[in-house]
Parts: C-alpha cells; structure tokens; sequence
C-alpha cells in the first residue's frame, strides 16, 4: 500500500539544468570574494534563496547548495540541487500522521516559480519525479545509473525512495531523497547531488545493500 504524503512540491530536472551542476567543478574559480560571487551570480541569472541555508536559486528555477561559499569552479565541493521538496508521513507515529505544521514551509517551496505541489501525495508520486529526473540525468550522461537502492536510510520518517547512483571520471552523481539539515529538520529533499569521487571511488557490490548506503550516505551528508 503507498505511504501517504502530507505535500510535495517539485519542478521537473531537466537535461539542461543536471548538465549545467556536472560543469560548475570545471568552470572558473570564483572564489570567496562577495562581489565576484553576486557577479557571477548576475551573469548566470542565479539569485540568493532562503529555503535551504545559504543557497542559490539556478536560472532553471532550482534550488543549490554548496559545501563552498561559492559553487563556481571548486573540484572538492559538494554540491546538491533540490527539485523537490516532500513532507513524509511516518505511519508508525501517530503525532506525525496527523500532523501538518509544515505545511508553511511547503507553500514556501511552492510559491518559487514554476514549481508545482500536490497534496496529499503518495510515495509513488515522488517516485515518478525520480524517475522523469533520471531519465535526466541518464541523458546527459549517457548512461543509465551503476547502482539503485530503494531506502528510508537517508530520510528518517517517511516512505522508502530509491537512489541512484552514476560516476564521471571525477565525480559521483547521486539521485534521490535526503534529510533536510535545516531550517525545517522533518521535511525531505529530493535532489541530485555531486561529490567528489575520491571521497570513495569503488562502488560496492551490487548485493550489498548496507554497504552501498553507506556509500551514499558518505557522498550526500554534510
């Protein structure tokens, strides 16, 4: 039976926007000087964002975020774009099942340009913005992904989602749901993240699930 969902606001990944994430570790460094910063930020038709800490709002109309002052040129960053945004359930707590004080953080997500949200939702329906997103990512990098992991691992509460995962010669791409550090604490990303690869260059066995969500969990949590 789908585990329902109290929200979930997206705005569908495009090929144009994961091409652009892969690039930004090879663009030229930016730096930490402030005013080089909003300047590239001007250039690229970026804008500051509050709805993830220190963020950015692409010019594709998702939210990133990075390890670094700025996201422009840096190989050893980690880097996260967030196209949706989903507000779980946890079935086995009554408090959270009819629970909704979120929901103005949500109308948040949903008032960014053209992001959408739908309410009630179900974990299918965030399964179907994952899979149009790798379907994405697939294209621009030509690949389909190496591994994939249905798992609540990195969520807390809420419906297990799957991962996925691709590797470029120098970065992991990571695909799925992630516990949102702040400023809410309960609600749950979903996002395509890039980290370094030599932060764990081998994959796992493909029957090791444990093993694999530890991988994961080393390229996407801060």
């Amino acid at each position: 039976m789908p585990i329902p969902v109290h929200a979930l606001a997206h705005r569908p990944l495009t090929p144009e926007a994961v091409a652009e994430l892969v690039a930004l570790p090879f663009e030229a460094p930016v730096g930490e000087d402030h005013d080089a910063v909003e300047e590239e930020l001007r250039r690229r038709g970026w804008d500051r964002e509050d709805l993830v800490c220190e963020s950015f709002r692409t010019g594709h109309g998702h939210v990133l975020c990075s390890e670094d002052y700025s996201p422009f040129g840096e190989l050893e960053a980690r880097t996260f774009l967030v196209f949706g945004q989903m507000y779980p359930v946890d079935p086995d707590d009554e408090k959270m099942v009819n629970g909704t004080w979120l929901n103005g953080y949500m109308e948040g997500w949903e008032r960014v340009p053209g992001w959408s949200g739908l309410r009630p939702a179900t974990d299918q329906d965030c399964e179907s913005v994952l899979k149009q997103a790798a379907e994405a990512v697939t294209e621009v990098l030509g690949s389909a992904p190496e591994r994939t992991l249905v798992s609540a691992h990195t969520v807390g509460p809420g419906p297990a989602l799957t991962h996925r995962v691709w590797r470029t010669p120098t970065h992991a791409l990571v695909l799925g749901p992630s516990a949102d550090e702040g400023p809410y604490g309960y609600l749950t990303h979903l996002q395509l993240s890039s980290s370094p690869l030599s932060r764990a260059p081998a994959l796992p066995p493909a029957d090791d699930e444990q093993a694999l969500a530890d991988w994961i969990t080393a390229h996407i949590d801060w």
